[in-house]
């Protein structure tokens, strides 16, 4: 009798998900087969259930995950930095996968593969491989993935994030050229927002000012190592920003926008210096507009950075980060609140009213 695995699956915005058997597919050469472990629900997941960004027929949703190798497809011997790889064995891996053809992937840019296939949360899951996204008991892996072997000092509920959160901050600090003793400024302490703080200060900046309207985050913040964490429905945006201006020293050599509001970047760029870097990550949906001044950003000579997803060398770097500061922050508080997959409509209920942090779903 064939192996199957479950799923729930996203049928329409708005929609709760539905719980579905799908057959587990082969690994074909260069695949492997997840089974996944912990599955964390990311803002743009959120998105996508409200229809704000695209998604086409019935997929599996999701695209935070981590799991161990359930079946390796033909020519799988290691992980990307050449340690070897057996069934049983914990990953983590880029959500996306290049073609490995097209001009960018051949100079080695593989972010910006001009075929790049999404290979988690988009892709139908009435079709083979099926399993397609995160919230399921597997995950297909497509050949060409960058993969990583996790180290067993890392649990699961501190690495499931690290394919979309942390390696998207790591790799926007890199972007905007954080330097040591540089002034930080991070607009919403949810996820992102709270690893950006511990790369901030890892990365030795000076000052580290965290912002959001939720007391519980703003306490959290100041765990992962934030300086100061204003409320920003204390003093209004105006005197937020001048509150960030004087405890910066004229603001935020990078500026973090973390949130998703459109409304959050006038107020964001008050708050950066000149020549400072103001680096848009939050803000995914299409269509969105603000009114906006230019001469905001070329008279004080500030650059405007947009970040979305990130290079494959900053999953190793941050998976590098949570083994040596395993110790220092409190990593799983990041996941606020747990539930077993198939309690998924709850969790993006939760998730959604602002209730959670991030929330983890339980497969395995």
């Amino acid at each position: 009798m064939a192996e199957t695995g479950r799923a729930w699956v996203f049928t329409g915005a708005g929609q709760p998900f539905e719980p579905r058997e799908f057959p587990l597919p082969e690994a074909e050469p260069g695949a492997i087969l997840v089974r996944v472990s912990v599955a964390t629900i990311c803002g743009s997941d959120l998105h996508g259930w409200h229809g704000r960004t695209p998604r086409s027929g019935p997929t599996i949703m999701g695209h935070e995950m981590t799991g161990r190798v359930h079946r390796l497809g033909a020519g799988v011997a290691s992980d990307a930095l050449g340690a070897p790889l057996r069934e049983g064995d914990r990953i983590v891996y880029s959500y996306f996968v290049a073609c490995g053809r097209c001009e960018a992937c051949r100079a080695g840019d593989r972010h910006h593969c001009t075929e790049r296939r999404i290979g988690a949360g988009r892709a139908r899951s009435d079709r083979p491989p099926h399993f397609t996204g995160a919230y399921a008991e597997y995950y297909y892996l497509r050949p060409g993935a960058y993969v990583l072997r996790a180290p067993e000092v890392l649990d699961d509920f501190v690495v499931a994030p690290l394919n979309c959160a942390l390696a998207q901050v790591i790799y926007g600090f890199h972007q905007a050229g954080l330097e040591a003793g540089d002034a930080v400024v991070v607009q919403g302490a949810g996820g992102l927002g709270l690893y950006a703080t511990a790369v901030a200060r890892e990365r030795g900046a000076r000052t580290i000012v965290v912002l959001d309207r939720v007391p519980e985050r703003l306490a959290l913040a100041r765990e992962f190592g934030a300086d100061h964490a204003l409320d920003i429905d204390a003093a209004g945006a105006e005197g937020v920003a001048a509150q960030v201006r004087e405890l910066t020293g004229g603001g935020g050599h990078v500026v973090l926008e973390l949130t998703g509001r459109p409304e959050a970047i006038a107020a964001g760029l008050a708050m950066t210096r000149a020549e400072g870097r103001y680096v848009l990550i939050g803000n995914i949906t299409a269509g969105v507009t603000i009114p906006f001044d230019p001469s905001w950003v070329v008279h004080q000579n500030r650059r405007v950075i947009g970040v979305g997803g990130y290079q494959a060398w900053a999953l190793r770097r941050g998976l590098e980060l949570l083994a040596r500061a395993r110790d220092r922050y409190p990593w799983k508080g990041i996941l606020s609140h747990r539930y077993p997959l198939a309690e998924i409509n709850q969790a993006f209920a939760d998730a959604d009213c602002g209730r959670a942090i991030r929330a983890a779903l339980v497969a395995g």
